[in-house]
């Protein structure tokens, strides 16, 4: 029976290097960031598996997205040692605690207060702020951002998020917009909005980011 340093390294050689994650800080913080501190003790044994973990609490279904493609988007972001970066939905805070290994400042925000309130008790890192706010209001008192990432999918332009990047700032994440879903990023350049994508990926859609209900007669 291996613990859970052992998993830790088997699911960065195993599904993440394996993703073409090739940044080397980005390994070096999914290498120390224990996963298993950001999920519900009965769920610590599929912390390192290759899925959306379930960390919800409540009604509202919440989760940390697949390793593989937190490393992605990660790499994708090209955080810088002096970048400010908001995530969006941290859930229970992995994410941002990755994004803190790499950046300057993070605030994070979760819709769900009682995650939001677990966040900040596992997180406890001074440059991290957590907040509970819907995610797709983000957090303009810590803006402009030099990245943004959506910790999960969106199935419609997320125009206040997008308000919120400064020049030459990026948004990273799933858009689940049309079909297949694909990993984006969202650069800001001259006061326009310039979409890209990546690679095909899905993720749960982040609260608050779905498509507005078609009528049916």
């Amino acid at each position: 029976m291996f613990g859970f340093s052992t998993a830790r390294l088997k699911m960065v050689d195993g599904q993440v290097r394996t993703n073409d994650v090739t940044d080397r800080r980005v390994l070096d913080a999914m290498l120390t960031v224990p996963r298993e501190a950001f999920v519900p003790a009965d769920r610590q044994a599929l912390a390192y598996l290759d899925l959306d973990l379930d960390v919800s609490e409540g009604a509202a279904k919440r989760f940390l997205i697949k390793p593989q493609l937190t490393g992605k988007l990660l790499q994708a972001a090209e955080i810088g040692e002096g970048d400010n970066v908001l995530v969006v939905g941290c859930a229970t805070g992995y994410l941002a605690a990755l994004t803190a290994k790499l950046a300057g400042q993070v605030t994070a925000t979760e819709c769900d207060s009682a995650l939001a309130a677990k966040a900040k008790a596992a997180l406890n890192l001074a440059n991290v702020t957590c907040k509970a706010a819907a995610c797709a209001d983000g957090d303009p008192s810590a803006a402009p951002y030099d990245v943004i990432i959506l910790n999960g999918a969106t199935e419609v332009t997320p125009e206040a998020l997008l308000g919120q990047l400064k020049e030459g700032g990026r948004l990273v994440g799933v858009s689940a917009e049309s079909r297949p879903p694909r990993a984006i990023i969202v650069t800001h350049t001259h006061g326009e909005f310039g979409h890209r994508a990546l690679f095909d990926a899905a993720a749960p859609v982040l609260p608050g980011l779905e498509r507005a209900a078609a009528f049916v007669f």
